[in-house]
């Protein structure tokens, strides 16, 4: 699960990726509200900025956006013969595996283009000297970070529609149908991508150089997984690591869309013997505070020595 260092086709620092706006040229003070749709104008022209720079990157495409739909393919062929899990004790209410890991690849997947891809591009930015020219420029902070938020919240969406597709056609996966399941999807799915996006900012002041933003990203990304649910069935691991994965929020998260996807009677092999939806939102809103804290306190356009 790497990303490509390679530069994209048209570097941040060339103006024409971030045309500067009138209204985003630092001016008297009094033109503070004038700036401001100046800022969001420039913010939403960086969105399209940066999806074409992912997009021409293939191998970040490959590890973020189409990995969970390969790893669910692999554990539905490789499983298909196993039968289903989970039945009653009289046999029925079982799903197919495939079944059983799409909520934990559609889980994956947030943690992927959220943190992963994120974390690894704006330490690449950073150490390659182009935040520090984009610094140097009239481009307002909340502008590149609605283009980056812009880039995760699309990318995850369309990720999110796709995976499901897949399940449903290759495996003929059985979708929820009552309406209070796809709104839960959504504010799961809302809550959890802002949380991992302002995480994955946070987590880019890690690394030294772009060189080793994989190196320390991908172990942490690479843990989370199998301890959370989404490689391994949550409730085979030991009481005491599903305790430790309690900590984080990709556990949750997972959680959440187990209890979207799966029948009610799984809730059983929780933790607590319930879907907890009260204690996930808890635990994705604190992550999501302490990631905008972070990163409020972390993020500069160059590295400090």
């Amino acid at each position: 699960m790497t990303t490509n260092d390679a530069q994209p086709a048209v570097s941040p620092a060339d103006p024409m990726a971030h045309p500067a706006h009138p209204a985003t040229a630092r001016g008297p003070a009094g033109d503070r509200d004038a700036r401001l749709p100046g800022i969001l104008v420039t913010g939403a022209r960086r969105i399209g900025f940066e999806l074409r720079g992912y997009f021409r990157t293939p191998d970040a495409v490959f590890f973020t956006f189409l990995f969970p739909l390969v790893m669910l393919g692999i554990f539905g062929v490789a499983f298909q013969a196993s039968g289903e899990v989970g039945a009653r004790a009289d046999g029925t209410g079982g799903v197919t595996m495939a079944a059983y890991y799409l909520p934990g690849m559609a889980a994956a997947g947030l943690l992927l283009i959220g943190v992963q891809n994120l974390a690894t591009d704006i330490a690449r930015e950073r150490s390659d000297g182009w935040l520090r020219r984009l610094g140097g420029t009239p481009l307002s902070p909340v502008s590149y970070f609605i283009g980056k938020i812009g880039m995760i919240l699309v990318t995850a969406l369309a990720q999110l529609v796709l995976l499901i597709a897949f399940a449903v056609v290759a495996f003929q996966v059985e979708l929820p149908t009552e309406p209070e399941l796809w709104l839960r999807l959504a504010w799961l799915f809302g809550l959890g991508i802002v949380a991992m996006a302002l995480l994955g900012v946070a987590l880019s002041a890690l690394p030294r150089s772009s060189r080793s933003a994989t190196a320390v990203i991908l172990p942490v990304v690479l843990l989370l997984q199998f301890i959370s649910g989404v490689y391994l069935q949550f409730s085979m691991l030991p009481e005491w690591l599903q305790q430790v994965a309690g900590l984080f929020p990709l556990k949750w998260l997972a959680q959440g869309m187990r209890s979207v996807f799966l029948p009610e009677h799984f809730e059983l092999q929780e933790l607590g013997e319930s879907w907890d939806l009260g204690w996930v939102a808890v635990n994705l809103g604190v992550w999501l505070v302490v990631g905008l804290v972070l990163s409020l306190l972390t993020f500069r356009w160059q590295r400090r020595s």
